[in-house]
């Protein structure tokens, strides 16, 4: 077969690094398989190490909204030399370009990606061109991979064919992220943590869907009511660190600001998900939120917020409050540290169990390459529409 994937952009992303797993993944297990990658913009980060790899990835250098129809147009002769049996888009914009560009050239084999739940900070631009794909979204795709249930609900909502959509959610490396004893020791001694103290963790670049002030309204909640010395919050993440000024003042008033470590953003997010002991996403909106998953294959609980498939993702292996609420949040973290040594270690075992089974990148990747398989025999038999 021959895939052609197509995004906006490879810079550094959970979309962009989802589809070079998947990309990897499938040279590993069908060699014979042809993919070429085409980004939109630029190479970026993600697109180096694919090249890396030996994928062949094709920039088309698109920077402006004016230039959709010389895109369009460039993006077809590119296809038509490319003579792929299935094309895969991710998120919006390459869902559009992409799709339009791929019918345009005779392909019907097309997948569109849908990885986003809630619109509401998205530009004025985003939401013109989801509301276009809605209306195309009959016609254009065979079938729409969602990586969320939340995902697929929001969009059929604003008039996406629910017909040809399906749930693929996210695939995580277990051999990557998986708990280390020895590596938790180390790097709890080089940040300064004491053998006895209780690590929760924030991952996540600085933005109001992440909602860093409702953790840390939480632990103000929990210091003002108790003795929490024994505690450290570390928070990971572009612009997290001391300054950010809004974020500082916020600590500094929190009632324990001296248990606060801010990193800022760091490359070694696998390695420093070791050093905690419990995970907490504070957001007010996500889809499916792979710092969760990817915590969860490392043996750490989480505490979550019940948005987007967070809740679903956890299952009982953690706990789920509401958004935007930093009374439940503190309660559930103060619940959780006050397990057992003998629970916490079974409930770590069962959160990476859950990841294992029902999250690893090789389920994920068998489940895409069905569907690309499955769509090339259906619109190669003339089939244009998402039936099974």
């Amino acid at each position: 077969m021959k895939i052609v994937q197509i995004i906006i952009g490879l810079g550094v992303g959970g979309a962009e690094h989802m589809l070079r797993r998947l990309v990897l993944a499938q040279q590993v297990a069908e060699p014979a398989r042809q993919c070429t990658v085409i980004s939109l913009t630029s190479i970026g980060p993600v697109g180096k190490l694919l090249q890396e790899a030996g994928i062949p990835v094709i920039a088309m250098g698109l920077h402006a909204p004016w230039g959709f129809f010389t895109g369009l147009w460039r993006l077809k002769k590119t296809l038509e030399a490319l003579k792929p049996d299935v094309v895969q888009t991710w998120m919006v914009q390459a869902d559009l370009l992409g799709g339009l560009a791929a019918r345009w050239a005779g392909i019907r084999g097309v997948i569109w990606g849908i990885r986003t739940t809630d619109f509401g900070g998205a530009s004025r631009l985003t939401r013109v061109v989801r509301r276009v794909c809605a209306v195309l979204s009959s016609w254009v795709p065979h079938t729409i991979v969602c990586a969320a249930e939340a995902s697929r609900r929001s969009h059929v909502a604003i008039g996406y064919d629910d017909a040809r959509m399906v749930v693929i959610p996210n695939g995580f490396d277990i051999q990557r992220f998986c708990p280390d004893a020895d590596k938790k020791k180390t790097l709890r001694a080089q940040l300064g943590i004491r053998p006895q103290d209780h690590v929760i963790g924030h991952v996540g670049r600085w933005n109001l869907a992440k909602d860093h002030l409702n953790f840390v309204h939480a632990a103000a909640r929990w210091a003002a009511q108790n003795d929490i010395t024994h505690v450290r919050f570390l928070m990971v993440g572009r612009e997290v660190d001391a300054s950010n000024d809004d974020l500082a003042q916020a600590i500094a008033e929190s009632g324990c600001a001296g248990q606060f470590m801010l990193l800022g953003e760091r490359s070694d997010v696998p390695d420093l998900l070791q050093a905690m002991d419990l995970f907490c996403l504070s957001s007010r909106t996500e889809g499916f939120p792979n710092v969760v998953g990817e915590a969860m294959a490392t043996g750490v609980p989480c505490v979550v917020t019940d948005v987007g498939d967070a809740a679903m993702m956890v299952g009982s292996t953690g706990w789920v409050v509401p958004k935007e609420d930093a009374e439940a949040l503190s309660a559930a973290l103060a619940l959780a540290t006050q397990e057992s040594r003998i629970e916490r270690e079974k409930r770590a075992a069962l959160a990476r169990m859950r990841v294992v089974q029902e999250f690893s990148m090789e389920r994920a990747t068998l489940r895409f390459t069905q569907l690309q398989q499955w769509v090339a025999e259906k619109t190669q038999a003339g089939v244009e529409r998402c039936v099974d």
